[in-house]
């Protein structure tokens, strides 16, 4: 079928289904380009908890749609390619979550985890936390609690730097995150010696100390807009790359390359096509659902995340 033509009947079924689409800034540039809202984890969350429709679409990987069902669940939430699964997610099982704090119960943690997480360690946590937010919400956590923050080691190690908060940081890492070393940025930069470092939090901290700005993606946009440099050395997912250029007009925006492979991409986000688009529309299917009782425990430290970020 024709691009045209594809696009056509997904906006077709769209209607017929008072439906909402709704992905995640990794996303393939054909799908960012006909969804209602493009975002980060935080901003796709709100939207997400607003949503008047009867169907969302979330193009992203799973953990995201399971938080549309936390925040909205009278919508039919559906998520293109049942496989778009998270790396990250995948490092921290609710089973060891539990696990560990039933070990260490006297500590009484505080248990800080990152939205990139699923619905069962949701549901164990006090507070969630974006990127966007991560660092606001460690330097605002009770003083009389030890922190631990799960699951990405690597964010939480750059929000205790930055805030002076002494936190247990749970060993789990993205995949692509994790393939950028401080190598492979001075060899972009020797090439673009111009250009500004934008660097992710998710990234080790030998990466991020090479970064002129570090952000969540979201931030990266405003960052960029507002900076005099003309170039930028974009240090996340690759799929961001097409919304910076879109935004941001007139500045160029420059991928870390690799030994392995030409950029870094996540390959869950890319399951999503349109076709799969097309099709989980036209069936309703796959369509992701949460147990009541589950929902409801990890409502709580969402919506407390929510009054945190106003």
């Amino acid at each position: 079928m024709a691009h045209a033509d594809l696009i056509e009947e997904i906006m077709a079924l769209k209607k017929q289904r008072n439906a909402i689409i709704l992905a995640h800034s990794y996303q393939r540039p054909e799908i960012q380009d006909i969804a209602d809202f493009v975002g980060d984890s935080l901003a796709l969350a709100r939207h997400a908890r607003q949503a008047e429709c009867d169907v969302i679409a979330f193009c992203g990987v799973r953990f995201m749609a399971e938080t549309a069902c936390i925040l909205n669940p009278s919508r039919t939430v559906l998520l293109p390619d049942a496989e778009a699964n998270c790396s990250l997610e995948a490092s921290c099982p609710a089973a060891e979550l539990a696990e560990f704090l039933e070990k260490n119960r006297e500590k009484n943690y505080y248990v800080i985890a990152y939205i990139n997480c699923s619905i069962g360690v949701k549901a164990l946590a006090d507070v969630i936390v974006t990127s966007g937010n991560a660092h606001t919400i460690v330097a605002n956590s009770p003083q009389d609690r030890p922190l631990l923050f799960v699951p990405d080691a690597n964010l939480g190690a750059w929000c205790a730097r930055h805030t002076g908060r002494t936190m247990t940081l749970w060993n789990g890492a993205c995949h692509v995150h994790r393939l950028f070393t401080r190598d492979h940025i001075l060899r972009t930069k020797e090439e673009h010696p111009e250009a500004e470092v934008i660097c992710h939090p998710e990234c080790e901290e030998v990466v991020r100390l090479l970064a002129n700005h570090i952000c969540s993606t979201e931030k990266m946009i405003d960052y960029c807009r507002e900076s005099k440099a003309k170039s930028f050395i974009i240090v996340t997912e690759t799929g961001i790359l097409h919304r910076l250029r879109k935004l941001v007009p007139g500045k160029e925006f420059i991928p870390v390359q690799l030994e392995k492979c030409s950029c870094a991409e996540c390959e869950f986000m890319k399951l999503n096509t349109l076709e799969k688009l097309r099709d989980c529309l036209l069936n309703l299917s796959p369509r992701v659902q949460v147990p009541e009782e589950l929902r409801q425990r990890a409502l709580q430290p969402l919506q407390r995340m929510l009054e945190l970020s106003r």
